[in-house]
């Protein structure tokens, strides 16, 4: 279970914190806020009622504390008690910080304030206690009791982390020119009380800087199995090994957060009014009554699906009939048929096993093919408390390092899983040892393709030529070896004492994908309307070469684009990728036309409600002719609206969806898109206006989701509708 936590953030608000200084384009306190924002959104990303945080302002216009009335407690605001921190607080935080008019209030103050608050809320409870002061030392600070104040820190436990605007800091090598000498006897202040109590003091510029280094994600040990690891049948023979073990993950993908479908509340039309709202939007996701969707700051309401059953029934409104869940059968599809297994034969289809790790063989290291690992991979310790367990493992994890030799063994997670053979490898570290298993491929599960060789041609007479014109020579050979050994990343690198190593270590390469959303929703939950800023340069890092191999390795690149013979090609324009009707067709020499011949299809082809989407595409590719091609988009159109207009509730309107997709498509493909363009205006307006058989809005949220509007000129280039009318068309109402 994770740590209950409890942070204090004092962030000093003086007038002097909205001027710019040292060549920046932005405001003491806007730079100062990015390094605030960035831990707090982080602790709110955790979810956890045990993560909370506080916030006190420094140099504020007005005081708001409980020891106010007092001496040196003036200009200081709690603007968030300790609590957990959700969206909307976070809305509100930023519009309480901003530059005050005043440069009175006393940092030492705040701090005493701020180690109230957190005595007061954690009292003697066990919390990971922090308060981190954040300021530019240009206010006044009383420091005469800064060697109690240390001594009442180093007492409750409390981490404290003071980060200043510009300063000096010898270690990252900052130093501020012709600094104020007020500002330069309040960093000396915070340095002696930070020397006090163990606490950290630095440079804002140092710690803006570093948050461009992703931050790890640690995750508790969860164990696969646990259990014995055998060699031999323990039931029938006593020299049988067994010993007790335990699984648990060595590398396992990292996912990104999900994104949950939400909807703008204003979007909902009469009656559909939502009665929850997301959790992380209202504390504890606290129940609104429908109309009052206004409480919710981001007006949204969260989306429920429901999945409904239903079979053809010629006698049933709209030809199905729906049916509950509880009525389906379960079926294996065997050939063309299904065969219906009953719920009482199920486990007939299921091999009963017994939660297991056992060897079945060994396999010399050189002679394994790592491409049969089939899965991440796992780790196999000895049991936690058994000291007989951890010296049998161990003899078993030298005995195959010494012979090396792998294991081969059968694996069942827990009764009735089932079960996959896995390869146990030997690893010794001077801090630990232990087994890595990876799963093995089955028969089934390999697949073996046979391609042509790369270093011969094999002639129809069945004759091998090794030079041949799709073959490399030999100077083309050297080239190519040449250009990848300039390409080498393995020492290009260089370690914290400078010597060679590899480029890309695996711990300096971080999942761009994963990190750069969490980027933009932490910016996204504080800037709700600004452009969300670049990615942090360490996620972009590898995504090409290195500048200097390149320029190492172009005189050689050029040697094998000479050499090769490499001609710079035709640039084809985008867009044209349709099936062109006006393309020159071959014709036979006898003048007939056998598919013509051979065609029963008419002329003109009426395309039926009952199977429209094949129909439609065989109209279609039987005919050249525009007018056709007109005539059974018309056809098609009107069988959707149809669709639409005799639907039961909404169970037409997947099938409407789907023909419409088709549509669609196939004009796209034909390059007739304002065909397409003109039929979905139309639709829209029927739609909309109850002309189609009543109220059938729902259906139009249907399109919107499925991104069934316009075709503009990023589809099609033949399309005259611009990207922003096609956004407009789907978002507007």
């Amino acid at each position: 279970m994770a740590d209950k936590e409890a942070s204090v953030y004092i962030i000093d608000v003086g007038s002097s914190m909205g001027e710019e200084h040292n060549g920046r384009k932005e405001s003491d306190l806007e730079w100062a806020m990015h390094y605030v924002w960035d831990k707090i959104t982080s602790t709110v990303a955790t979810g956890r009622k045990t993560a909370t945080v506080g916030v006190i302002g420094l140099r504020t216009d007005g005081t708001r504390n409980e020891l106010g009335d007092e001496d040196n407690y003036e200009n200081i605001s709690v603007l968030q008690e300790i609590g957990q921190i959700l969206m909307p607080d976070l809305r509100s935080l930023r519009q309480k910080i901003q530059p005050s008019s005043t440069e009175r209030g006393d940092a030492i103050s705040a701090l005493v304030i701020a180690i109230q608050m957190i005595t007061k809320y954690c009292k003697k409870l066990k919390y990971r206690r922090k308060i981190l002061l954040l300021t530019n030392g240009r206010g006044s600070m009383d420091a005469d009791d800064i060697a109690d104040i240390a001594k009442k820190i180093n007492e409750d436990e409390i981490e404290l982390v003071v980060l200043g605007v510009d300063f000096d800091d010898p270690d990252y090598g900052f130093k501020e020119e012709d600094k104020d000498p007020l500002k330069a006897k309040n960093e000396e202040v915070l340095k002696n009380l930070v020397d006090g109590c163990s606490g950290v003091v630095g440079t804002l510029e140092q710690a803006i800087v570093e948050l461009g280094q992703p931050r790890l994600k640690s995750t508790r040990p969860v164990a696969s199995y646990k259990g014995q690891l055998t060699l031999g049948d323990p039931e029938q023979y006593k020299s049988a090994m067994c010993i007790d073990v335990e699984r648990y993950p060595r590398t396992m993908v990292a996912k990104g957060p999900s994104a949950s479908q939400f909807v703008h509340s204003s979007d909902l039309s009469n009656g559909h009014a939502s009665t929850q709202s997301s959790a992380t939007m209202l504390p504890d996701g606290d129940p609104l009554g429908a109309g009052q969707t206004a409480a919710n700051p981001n007006g949204l309401t969260s989306v429920k699906n429901a999945r409904t059953y239903q079979v053809i029934d010629e006698s049933a409104p709209g030809g199905t009939r729906d049916v509950d869940r509880d009525e389906l059968a379960k079926g294996y599809e065997y050939g063309r048929t299904a065969v219906h297994i009953s719920e009482s034969d199920e486990n007939v289809t299921k091999l009963e096993t017994k939660a297991a790790l056992e060897i079945i063989g060994f396999v010399p290291m050189a002679k394994y093919d790592h491409y049969m690992n089939l899965s991440a991979a796992s780790q196999i310790i000895a049991q936690r408390t058994n000291e007989k367990a951890k010296m049998a493992i161990s003899s078993l994890i030298h005995a195959l390092f010494e012979l090396e030799d792998y294991a081969v063994a059968r694996l069942v997670t827990r009764d009735d899983r089932s079960p996959v053979l896995v390869l146990l490898a030997p690893e010794i570290t001077p801090d630990y040892e232990c087994l890595i298993d990876v799963q093995l491929p089955f028969a089934e599960d390999f697949r073996s393709y046979r391609f042509p060789p790369l270093d011969r041609v094999a002639t129809v007479s069945g004759k091998m030529l090794t030079e041949h014109r799709n073959l490399p020579g030999d100077a083309l050979t050297e080239a190519m070896s040449n250009y990848v050994d300039q390409m080498d990343l393995s020492t290009i690198g260089t370690d914290d004492e400078g010597q060679p190593t590899e480029y890309m270590r695996m711990e300096d390469t971080f999942s761009p994908v994963l990190h750069r959303i969490d980027q933009a929703v932490r910016w996204r939950a504080v800037h709700p309307s600004e452009p969300i800023p670049p990615p942090y340069e360490i996620l972009t890092r590898f995504s090409k070469p290195p500048e200097d191999v390149q320029s190492n390795a172009k005189r050689h690149l050029e040697k094998l684009v000479s050499t090769a013979g490499v001609k710079k090609g035709k640039t084809f324009p985008p867009k044209l990728k349709g099936r062109r009707r006006d393309r020159e067709t071959v014709k036979p020499l006898s003048g007939l036309n056998i598919s013509s011949l051979l065609s029963h299809t008419p002329r003109t082809k009426q395309i039926s409600s009952d199977n429209p989407i094949p129909e439609f595409k065989q109209l279609l590719a039987t005919t050249e002719d525009p007018s056709a091609i007109q005539d059974a988009a018309k056809q098609m159109a009107s069988i959707i609206k149809s669709h639409i207009a005799h639907s039961f509730g909404d169970s037409g309107y997947g099938r409407a969806v789907e023909e419409m997709r088709v549509m669609r498509e196939e004009l796209v493909e034909l390059e007739e898109p304002e065909i397409w363009n003109v039929f979905v205006r139309e639709l829209k307006k029927k739609v909309l206006s109850g002309d189609l058989g009543g109220e059938r809005r729902e259906i139009w949220w249907e399109l919107r989701k499925n991104g069934l509007g316009l075709v503009d000129r990023k589809v099609s280039g033949l399309s005259a509708v611009s990207e922003e009318e096609a956004k407009e068309f789907l978002s507007s109402r």
